[in-house]
């Protein structure tokens, strides 16, 4: 069940780090936040899948 909320949780990310999703974020098209989330939602469906293999 996928909620359609969204939360808001503060971030701090070190320059470096901001700058290179910023860049990375900008080459798909998206906004940082939304690379953030796209990002973060990949790494859930890959551990997803990881668990599943191990099973």
């Amino acid at each position: 069940m996928e909620s359609k909320e969204k939360k808001q949780i503060p971030l701090r990310l070190s320059a470096k780090l901001w700058q290179e999703i910023s860049q990375w974020a900008e080459d798909d098209f998206r906004s940082v936040n939304g690379q953030i989330e796209y990002l973060l939602n990949e790494c859930v469906k890959n551990r997803k899948k990881v668990k599943k293999q191990e099973r």
